[in-house]
């Protein structure tokens, strides 16, 4: 069973000579932006591999020649991959760390080990692991205080010089371009110290936590110095996620509002990424400014969007002077003339855009995103929260309900720990009060309910995971909100799954892994719908983490029953929440939604009422789930409507899933 089937979807092909040329003169002008080394690998797993044999070659060559090698490595979910490769080389390939010492580059303060902690998190993936001598790691401790952590952080400074200076340091950077927590200002002098967690430092934070209130505000760090001093310094990036700020680290200049983008001052420093993180790079993104491209249409497609924004011109407006003057003089050559680009480009995004999301009965669908029949479909829409349905395609819901498909609605993981404690008090006295009412003898229930208000009112403290009995609770009122949303879009209750996917339900923010009971579950469902279409949440950069789980599961059980006949009628479409939007060189599906039907989503996330103002995971934008979802739908009409294509008060976007 494959559980990583995300990880392998490619949206485009990348020619691999844009990243991995062996040609010296055309990797020169492949990489004329960037001011760091960059090295781009297919996968994660490919770069991390190349990270570890580099950090085990130096090891071993340490102690062939009777040295110590220093190391200084982070926690986090960026640099896991390189851990597990040298693990493995230790088990497998006698890579020993006898020789080794290693500095922790960052932990929370104060420190608490028993929260999210990267000492903890080395600890726990590789220290346990190998055989690093005692004594050989350092780290911050709970020991350190306001009273003492100024000389703490000297001492790991001088411990640093005592043992030689930092052979190897792994870089890590945070949403904005920290390095490790070396927060916008900081300095090059800079050494290990105390720093204030800025307010986007805290709020990717945040998914550790039970609770905002948990997230700590400070963090001991290496400073700028520290990491520009050690003899060779390597920046992992993997995903989507940074990759916008990756391009102003890589081919920015030099600035303490960015500060990785100090790492360019290294004598011996450089980046090892993947394709997707290395996205908005201009040898990937753009790259007829570096040289001649293979032209692919959605490359084509990509470079007319581009070409429009830089002369604010719809489509249909560009001249071939505008494709001269801004490098696409090749697209010249292939076309012919300006003309014959644009009108191809125009078409193309046209016939993404469709009133009928499950396909139009009885009409030519030869230039149509869906098929025509069969109709009508049976949908399944799987939703990794009680929420994103309504949330990311709750306009497309509403037509594929409209338009008489058979829609069925998957709730794949019970949503318990995002209802906040106050949420779960109301409706705890709501139970009260219907219980005295009612039936005031019920004694067993009664000390249910005493004991959950207690917990929740007396005793739970801070980190405290709930109780069996409060999980359920919390999980109930998602789920009934959901249902809610479910009645008010006309879907019938025996439509509505609630699947409980076993990865999910630990009761703390860290959940289990991916296994053959969470692919089983779904594999049932989709065999007894036997679905025409799926439409599931391509959020690959989720910051929570459950999206990416909940597309592999599903991934996985459609790969699972891909043998099937019925399978061979079945549509995958993918769409995203409230963080991003799908590129418009990516856009297969647009689905326009009216003022009217933009207010009716609205209410159908309002049905939602637990992930309102007091929900655990709203994070510091102060948007709304509602008002992000609509300015982001808004704002992919409104690029429609400036290429020169109909307005649309707002769109929301699919792209299909090949499946494998």
């Amino acid at each position: 069973m494959i559980f990583d089937l995300s990880s392998k979807i490619t949206l485009e092909r990348i020619p691999i000579r844009y990243y991995r040329t062996t040609d010296p003169v055309e990797a020169i002008r492949q990489t004329r932006f960037e001011k760091l080394r960059t090295e781009i690998y297919e996968t994660e797993t490919e770069g991390a591999a190349v990270v570890a044999r580099e950090i085990a070659s130096l090891i071993r060559l340490k102690a062939e020649k009777g040295q110590t090698c220093v190391l200084a490595i982070p926690g986090g979910y960026t640099p896991m991959s390189v851990y597990k490769e040298l693990v493995r080389m230790h088990r497998e390939e006698e890579l020993s760390f006898r020789n080794v010492y290693i500095f922790n580059v960052n932990e929370f303060f104060p420190v608490n080990i028993k929260q999210h902690s990267n000492g903890r998190i080395l600890r726990e993936y590789l220290i346990s692991k190998v055989d690093l001598p005692e004594g050989h790691f350092f780290t911050p401790d709970e020991s350190i205080t306001r009273e003492n952590v100024y000389e703490f952080c000297q001492n790991y400074e001088a411990k640093i010089e005592e043992l030689g200076g930092l052979d190897y340091i792994i870089a890590s950077i945070g949403m904005v371009g920290n390095l490790a927590y070396n927060e916008s200002g900081s300095q090059t002098g800079s050494t290990t110290r105390l720093m204030l967690l800025d307010a986007q430092s805290r709020t990717d934070l945040q998914h550790f936590y039970l609770s905002s209130a948990d997230v700590p505000e400070s963090a001991i760090t290496m400073g700028i110095a520290t990491f520009l001093e050690a003899r060779k310094a390597v920046l992992l990036v993997w995903g989507e996620t940074k990759s916008s700020i990756l391009k102003d680290i890589i081919e920015g200049k030099a600035d303490d509002k960015v500060p990785a983008s100090f790492l360019q001052l290294h004598k011996n420093a450089h980046a090892v990424v993947d394709l997707t993180a290395a996205q908005h790079l201009t040898r990937i993104s753009h790259p007829w400014l570096v040289g001649s491209c293979e032209w692919s249409d959605m490359l084509t497609r990509r470079a007319i969007v581009w070409l429009c924004q830089q002369t604010g011109k719809p489509i249909l407006k560009l001249t071939n002077k505008d494709y001269n003057q801004y490098g696409l003089n090749e697209l010249l050559a292939l076309y012919g003339s300006a003309y014959n680009v644009n009108i191809k480009i125009f078409n193309d995004l046209q016939r993404t855009i469709t009133g009928w999301p499950g396909g139009k009965p009885n009409a030519d669908d030869s230039n149509r995103p869906e098929r025509a029949n069969p109709y009508p479909k049976r949908v399944i829409i799987f939703s990794p929260h009680p929420d994103d349905d309504v949330i990311s395609m709750g306009g497309t819901f509403q037509r594929l309900v409209e338009q008489n498909h058979d829609v069925h609605v998957a709730y794949q993981t019970s949503g318990n720990i995002a209802v906040g404690d106050d949420e779960a008090i109301r409706y705890l006295a709501l139970m009260g009060n219907v219980l005295e009412r009612f039936d005031p003898s019920d004694n067993i229930l009664k000390g249910k309910y005493q004991d959950m208000y207690r917990f929740l009112t007396q005793e739970k403290k801070t980190g405290d995971v709930d109780t069996i009995d409060i999980l359920y609770l919390k999980g109930r009122i998602r789920r009934e909100e959901a249902r809610a949303a479910c009645r008010y879009n006309g879907v019938p209750m025996d439509r509505v799954h609630h699947l409980d996917l076993p990865f999910y339900e630990t009761g703390k923010i860290k959940k289990g892994d991916i296994s053959e009971k969470d692919v089983k579950i779904i594999v049932e469902l989709l065999q007894s719908v036997k679905p025409h279409q799926i439409f599931v949440a391509g959020d690959l950069a989720d910051p929570h983490g459950t999206h990416k789980v909940c597309l592999d599961a599903t991934l996985a059980a459609i790969h699972e029953l891909k043998d099937e006949a019925w399978m061979d009628d079945c549509r995958v479409w993918m769409y995203r929440g409230a963080w991003a939007e799908w590129e418009i060189d990516h856009i297969e599906m647009a689905v326009p939604i009216s003022p009217e039907e933009l207010r009716r989503k609205r209410n159908s996330i309002l049905k939602h009422q637990s992930q309102m103002e007091s929900a655990p995971f709203l994070g510091n934008d102060e948007r709304l789930f509602w008002q992000r979802a609509e300015e982001r739908n808004q704002a992919t009409a409104n690029m429609y409507s400036k290429l020169g294509l109909a307005s649309y008060e707002a769109i929301e976007a699919f792209v299909e899933y090949k499946k494998m």
